[in-house]
Formats: C-alpha cells, structure tokens, sequence
C-alpha cells in the first residue's frame, strides 16, 4: 500500500527550472505546488511556465496547484555619486525627497509616505537590515538620523520601516498589472506582498473576483500585531520568514511560525513556511543539517505545505532540493513522535454540522480498520475541515470543480481527484471506493470512509457518513438507493 506524504511542497519557478523537462522533473521528485514570482521575469515568460505546469497536469492525470506571487510594493534609496558609501556607528545621516545624487551624509528616499508616517526615535533599515539608522528628528520630507549598525550604502536598496503602520497600499500598479495577467492566465492562488491590515487583502479579493483564492504573506510586524483581522479574510496565509526576520529580531521568528500555524489550523486554511529552507542547496546538491532541522520542525509543527524560493528557481540543484524536501517529510511523518504532536496539538471545533461530521470521520478512521477518507465537495471546504483534524489516514478529495481541486493541493494530507458530477450517493460510494483502489490508497479488502451532502454539487451541505467496503460487489448489495 502506498505510503502518503502530508506535508505539501511548493517549488518556485525561475532561470534554473523554466523548460517542460526540469519542471516535470520538480513535480515527479515531490512538488505539489508551483509557485511564479511576479517580481522577476516578464508576463511571457511566466505564461510559458503556466503553459507547461498545465500540460504536465494533463498528461499525469494529477491536478496540480499554480501559485502567483505578487511583488508588493518596494522601498528604495536613490543613487550615489561617488559609488557606495561606508556608514560608521554614531555618524548622522538624512534621508530625503531630494533628487540629486546621494552623498556620504544623505540620500535621496522618494517615498514621502514614509516621512509622513515616521516619528522620533523609529527605525530605519536599510539592505536587508545590516544597516540601521534611529530617526532623531523628522517632517514632511526629510528624516534626521544616526547610524546605530553600520556598513557600506550604495545604489537602490531596500529600506524596511518595522515600527510604523505605512500609509501605504499592498498592491502597487505593477501588483495591479501581475494581479489581473495572474487571474487571466488561470491561476489558483494569488500570494499577497507587504500586507498590514485586513483592509489590503479585502483589496486584492476584490480585484480577483473569485478567480484565485488569496493567500496574505506574513512578512511585517504590522501584519503580526493584526493577524486575527488578516486571518479571518484570508483564504490561506505565508510565512515569510525573510523579511519578518529583517523587521523583528530573529530569536523571535520561531514563536511566531509556531503561533501563526496552530492559527490557521484552528481556522481550517493552509498554512506555508517559506524563506531560506534549504538556502545552502542554491550552489550545493546537499543541504546542511541546520536547514534538514528547519524543514523537519515546520512539518512537525504541522504545516500544510513548505516552500522553495531561490532553491529550485535559480539555484543549481532545484530537483534535488524537491527530492531533499520529499525525503525529509516522509521520515518526519513515519516517526511516531510526529503523530503524538500533532493530535496533542488538535483543537476540538463543534460549531456545525460539517464540523461534527469531520470530526467522526477521524475518530473512526483512528478506532478502526479504514483506509482512507474519501469527502465529496463544492467549494473545498469540507476537506479543509477534514485536514484541520490531521487524520492518520490520508484525505482523498472527489469533486466535479477542477478549480477547486487545484485550490486544494495546498491542504494538508489531500490527494484530489476529479469526479463527474454526481445525483446519487451510492454512485458517490462506488466512485469513491475506486478512486482508493486505482490511487493505491486500498483494495477491495479495504473499508473507506465516505463523507458528502445531499443535495449534491452545493457549497455547506455536508451531512452524510458512510463507512463503505472498497468492493463494488459489496457497495451494490448493501448501500441504500
């Protein structure tokens, strides 16, 4: 019987993983989600890597997920006349609106919604943190400052502001531009950049349409502090651990990860941890044993799914980082401390029927002889449902939505599969008990459970179980009408 990996892997496309021959390889060494990063290459480009995610799609019979990254907004100094510039510890330095080439005491900084917001005593970083300035006197269009880390400045980089809210949107005209080619283009999921507050995703979700669910990235400490609002309008969040460790101190990253996973699970929506997994394997084919640590510890908190960014897009291993990521989960997941800290971490949800419903369907699966749980749905919720309970056997999501299935690849434990639409809940048995047999999750000795609602094909209606043996003889002779 084949044994089911839980944890989903999403890989990002790039440079180094662009042609049908090494994404097709990504996808047979373990990668259940493809991510297109907005921020680099051009709409061209990333529609000929969708062209090819889909066309492996069809010829693997499997529903794959395609996942867009939309850039966010981007803070950056101006230029330098003189090339780079070594600040020093105690020196001062201002940062303004001021086009003229930067010097050794001042730069131009074209984002006055930054000064607007800024106070005395904010922090200022600037190229990935290593820099840092206190702001010791501000207005409208310039910010004082003293250089608390020092190091070399230099042309466009990067300015992180963690201690104010900014006044600014989630989606730039660029994001707008991405948001819109992403939604035609087809994709299933739309991860959104530099998210604040609750009112950014509502944004984004209705640009979309319901054309792609949306996933918010956690990457600012605004976005920590409002997490419970961003949560509740999210489809599924991110943990973006790069620029989340740049904003706040990084001893504090872990417990946040922690945190924010147990969160989306109460909340029955995917959860990823991203950044730096195996960074190491970007120039080397094996990963170091910290990194195999990091990967193995966001399983065992029970992520939905763990990413690659630099790895597989422009690194020189990128299938050999799937296959590292595949190999980790799955000893991770056969370890029997893995299950006592996941069902020790399970939180009972009994709000409706579906809930209820859901919640059986383990506990039978746990108590008895069952291979499998089998859940029709419209709309993905009653497996979301079903992932949050982390059940021992695997998930085998059946619906007539394509949609929706891909949507899915993102859950926890979830193989999906297409079905026809159906009217009748024996039919719904039987194709459930050969979607078991014919993906090797049983044979026909084997008993499944079967969850669905009647009526059929309508979002909210789950109130049937069904423990069914996995022989169509049997389905026949004994299930009602």
């Amino acid at each position: 019987m084949r044994r089911h990996r839980k944890v989903k892997i999403v890989a990002t496309l790039g440079p180094s993983s662009s042609d049908f021959a090494t994404i097709r390889a990504l996808f047979e060494a373990g990668a259940d989600v493809f991510r297109l990063n907005m921020s680099h290459g051009t709409h061209d480009e990333q529609r000929a890597r969708y062209d090819i995610i889909r066309r492996i799609e069809a010829e693997s019979g499997r529903p794959i997920a395609v996942l867009a990254d939309l850039q966010g907004p981007k803070l950056r100094v101006g230029a330098f006349a003189a090339g780079p510039h070594d600040l020093q510890i105690g020196q001062a330095f201002r940062f303004d609106l001021d086009d003229t080439s930067g010097t050794e005491s001042r730069v131009q900084l074209p984002h006055p919604e930054i000064f607007a917001a800024l106070e005395q005593g904010a922090e200022l970083l600037v190229n990935d943190g290593k820099i840092r300035l206190r702001v010791e006197s501000c207005g409208a269009d310039f910010a004082d400052c003293v250089v608390t880390a020092g190091g070399p400045i230099s042309n466009r980089k990067g300015v992180n502001v963690p201690d104010v809210v900014l006044p600014l949107a989630a989606l730039s005209d660029k994001d707008r531009d991405d948001l819109e080619f992403a939604c035609q283009l087809g994709v299933d999921w739309l991860a959104l950049s530099f998210v604040q507050r609750a009112e950014d995703v509502i944004e984004a979700r209705e640009l979309a349409k319901g054309r792609a669910a949306i996933l918010s990235k956690i990457e600012k400490p605004a976005a920590v502090r409002a997490f419970g609002e961003i949560l509740k309008v999210s489809d599924g969040i991110m943990v973006a651990r790069g620029d989340l460790g740049v904003e706040l101190p990084v001893h504090s990253v872990p417990p946040i990860q922690k945190r924010l996973t147990r969160a989306c699970r109460a909340a029955a929506k995917p959860v990823i941890v991203a950044t730096q997994m195996l960074e190491s394997m970007i120039e080397s084919p094996m990963p170091t044993r910290a990194e195999v640590s990091d990967v193995a510890t966001a399983i065992y908190e029970g992520v939905d799914a763990i990413m690659l960014s630099a790895e597989s897009a422009a690194g020189a291993y990128p299938v050999e980082a799937v296959s590292t990521m595949d190999n980790v989960a799955r000893s991770v997941e056969s370890d029997p401390t893995y299950l006592e800290i996941i069902e020790s971490s399970r939180v009972a949800k009994r709000q409706t029927v579906a809930d209820a419903i859901v919640a059986a369907a383990r506990e039978i699966a746990e108590t008895t002889d069952i291979s499998a749980i089998c859940a029709y749905t419209s709309s993905g919720t009653t497996v979301s449902l079903t992932a949050r309970e982390r059940p021992r056997v695997p998930i085998i999501a059946l619906t007539s939505e394509t949609e929706t299935l891909r949507r899915l690849c993102l859950t926890w434990g979830t193989h999906c599969v297409l079905t026809p639409e159906l009217e009748r809940f024996k039919q719904a048995v039987v194709n459930a008990a050969k979607a078991a047999r014919d993906f090797g999750f049983a044979n026909e000795t084997n008993q499944i459970v079967v969850m669905a609602g009647v009526p059929f094909n309508q979002a909210g209606t789950t109130n049937i179980l069904r423990i069914a043996p996995c022989d169509e003889r049997l389905i026949y002779r004994t299930d009602p009408e």
